[in-house]
């Protein structure tokens, strides 16, 4: 598993900081690709699929059409993605349904991180392939506007970045524990400078995490010593114990309270 560091938590957060303002200046109206753009109905750009006599092989993504002729082998007729083209179909980039009921435009019921992925692969198309312009329907209105779908798929990708962002700071204050599972011994979980794939300058020892929605906890490495995390400037004060009293964490049964590993027996 990968490291990440104080570098890497860094640039990550750096990242989902500039995702969501980017995204807010889009929900703002003064963000765009580009100023000339061209404007589609499905039925025209259903003509371009690649097809002998077709005028190009376009796709849409989130109403945004871009053209994708330079990677033609994955998206002419029968290549493997070829029901992408001349359509949007925004849905089956998360989903994978790449049958016909599946291969639509309609994203209203997608999780934050599903958003995310539609934003990553939008992030793809923009870098790699020319934007073209827009097709009017489910984001984009017959003027070429952005419609209240659009608007509030936006505001979900946002979100998505936002809660991102959180998981990337909660990972650096609680690290996952190394785990191993036997059917002979039982479960073990231990702590290590790296465990968790988070590179730090302490240990930590094993507990319960609870949050909210999940159905069950999950192992951290909690750090013994020093401030809480979220102590705040005006409060000095403090019982050399990091986070170990923070309330959303629970003592493993049978494990000593500073014990580096705990083992559950079956």
């Amino acid at each position: 598993m990968p490291r990440l560091g104080w570098r890497g938590l860094w640039l990550g957060l750096a990242a989902a900081a500039a995702a969501v303002a980017a995204m807010a200046a889009r929900l703002t109206g003064w963000w765009s690709p580009r100023g000339d753009f061209r404007l589609f109905i499905p039925e025209e750009l259903a003509r371009y699929r690649g097809r002998p006599g077709d005028p190009g092989l376009y796709l849409a993504l989130l109403g945004r059409v871009y053209d994708v002729s330079s990677g033609r082998r994955h998206y002419e007729p029968g290549a493997p993605y070829c029901g992408f083209a001349g359509r949007d179909a925004s849905r089956a980039f998360v989903t994978g349904d790449y049958s016909e009921a599946g291969l639509v435009d309609d994203v209203s019921d997608l999780s934050f991180s599903e958003m995310l992925t539609l934003q990553n692969w939008l992030s793809f198309y923009d870098k790699n392939y020319e934007f073209i312009g827009r097709v009017s329907g489910r984001f984009y209105d017959q003027d070429g506007l952005p419609t209240p779908e659009l608007t509030r798929t936006e505001a979900m990708i946002a979100r998505g970045v936002e809660a991102k962002k959180q998981d990337l700071e909660e990972k650096q204050k609680f690290p996952p524990c190394n785990a191993e599972w036997s059917s002979a011994r039982g479960g073990r979980f231990w702590c290590s400078p790296e465990s968790g794939g988070v590179s730090r300058d302490w240990i930590g020892v094993p507990r319960k995490l609870f949050k909210p929605g999940a159905k069950e906890p999950h192992c951290v490495c909690v750090r013994t010593t020093g401030p809480p995390s979220d102590q705040t400037p005006d409060n000095p004060t403090h019982r050399n114990r990091g986070d170990l009293d923070h309330p959303s964490l629970g003592e493993y049964p049978g494990c000593p309270p500073l014990a580096v590993t705990c083992s559950l027996p079956l």
